[in-house]
């Protein structure tokens, strides 16, 4: 079986070769001059960033034809590139890399360093998107400008969609806009995206490294209670935020029912032997019979589990009142749900409304996203990963994922695209600062990952 864990599978890490090859060089320029293209929506330029990638490729040899920009009006600073190597062997289906060019935003008064400039330090680089996702956006890039240079050709074509709005829910997002405008541009044969990964220990060491297949699609939803309200001194019984409040007590009451795909019953059949004990026993009992409760509970104490089983949804936002001395008049709340694969947006508010009960209203807020569409375990896809790791990083066990988050890769899902979250790098187990302060990646784990992804790239184009 090509999936294989074991808690004693370390390796220890190896000194980092950074920036002493010439290619690794040009690599880095690239890499940090996008880092330091600031693409936050607030005030940032994903098109800025595309125009930046697109010329360096047009500098390595790809003709005009090759490089295709799109944005819309409404939008300009949220464009993105899509480019093609074309492949030699026309019955071969093309293959898609796919990366976001924005980031989360980041204030320079919260951070210890600027965010918008590529700090290395202690054998990390620090920035904003330094780890989500420019090092792998800039991987993608440079490989195909390694390819035209050396004159490799592909037998199958290969293509780079580069867009923006991945790290916002209401954004333009460009991922989204191609797969529903501009289908033909991206058609492939299966899509490598972010969200797989390797895990590091507190020491450096390589622990597992992992396989995205399949996530969970993010759905936000917003519960209002209202009342005609009144002055405070003479209070009621009916008020809004105490039926607001006795909602949310019943969402957080609520466990939706274990369900499993074949990449998460692949998971937990490995975490199992991993883990033993009482807990490794109970993930059992849970993969035989997902309505055995009490192995539900002891496997749910791990909160990483009890996510990866099930549909989630949490009060995130609360607004209510209008003033210190009356009785509130409307209380909202959001809550943000991770939809199980399989499951649907109008299913998990059909549970929300009967939970939170006839007092309370719910809505689903736009955008929906498309219901989660979980790819197949593919020995085509997985087969290379094995053995390109193999090779990189011997020893180290791998393991099938389901992402609890989101990608942009649930767009390319809903056209019928299969969408793997693909390792490289390894990454610590705080998660590097991502979406928050002081965002940072091993200098080490972009290199490797740099060579990995290569030859990964080059063993399906091949």
């Amino acid at each position: 079986m090509w999936v294989r864990i074991a808690a004693a599978a370390l390796v220890v890490a190896s000194p980092a070769t950074a920036q002493t090859r010439p290619d690794q060089q040009a690599f880095f320029g690239l890499y940090k001059q996008l880092v330091e293209t600031d693409t936050t929506l607030s005030k940032g330029s994903c098109t800025q960033a595309a125009a930046q990638i697109g010329a360096r490729l047009k500098a390595a040899g790809f003709a005009d034809a090759d490089l295709t920009y799109f944005s819309v009006p409404e939008h300009p600073r949220e464009g993105g590139l899509v480019a093609q190597l074309p492949g030699t062997d026309a019955r071969l289906k093309p293959m898609l890399l796919l990366g976001h060019l924005d980031v989360v935003e980041a204030k320079r008064e919260d951070w210890q360093r600027d965010p918008f400039t590529l700090v290395e330090e202690g054998g990390y680089y620090y920035a904003r998107g330094s780890a989500d996702m420019k090092a792998m956006v800039a991987i993608w890039a440079d490989t195909l400008i390694r390819f035209r240079q050396t004159g490799y050709k592909p037998k199958r074509t290969i293509k780079m969609a580069l867009t923006c709005g991945e790290e916002t829910t209401f954004a333009w997002n460009g991922a989204e806009w191609l797969a529903k405008n501009k289908p033909d541009l991206v058609a492939a044969e299966f899509v490598l995206n972010e969200g797989g990964g390797g895990r590091l220990d507190e020491r450096g060491n390589k622990q597992v490294l992992a396989v995205q297949v399949g996530e969970k699609a993010a759905q936000n939803y917003t519960f209002t209670a209202t009342n005609p309200g009144g002055h405070s001194s003479q209070p009621l019984p009916v008020n809004a935020i105490y039926q607001l409040a006795d909602a949310l007590k019943a969402v957080q009451a609520h466990s939706f029912p274990v369900t499993f795909t074949d990449t998460t019953r692949a998971f937990f059949t490995a975490s199992a032997r991993a883990t033993g004990g009482e807990t490794g026993a109970a993930i059992t009992r849970l993969l035989a019979d997902p309505r055995d409760a009490g192995a539900d509970a002891i496997v749910s104490r791990d909160k990483a589990f009890h996510s990866t089983l099930r549909t989630t949804c949490v009060a995130t936002v609360l607004n209510a009142g209008h003033a210190e001395n009356a009785l509130p008049q409307r209380a909202t709340a959001n809550v943000n749900c991770r939809i199980f694969p399989g499951e649907s947006v109008d299913g998990t508010l059909a549970k929300l409304k009967e939970l939170a009960g006839p007092a309370v209203t719910v809505t689903a807020n736009q955008p929906v996203r498309p219901t989660a569409i979980p790819p197949k375990l593919d020995p085509r896809i997985i087969g290379p990963i094995t053995t390109v790791a193999a090779k990189h990083f011997p020893g180290i066990p791998i393991l099938p994922l389901m992402s609890t988050g989101a990608t942009d890769g649930i767009f390319l899902q809903a056209i019928g695209i299969p969408v793997y979250g693909v390792p490289g790098m390894f990454g610590d187990r705080d998660g590097n600062g991502a979406h928050g302060l002081n965002e940072r990646v091993r200098v080490r784990s972009v290199y490797e990952g740099r060579d990995y992804l290569y030859d990964l790239v080059k063993a399906y184009a091949g």
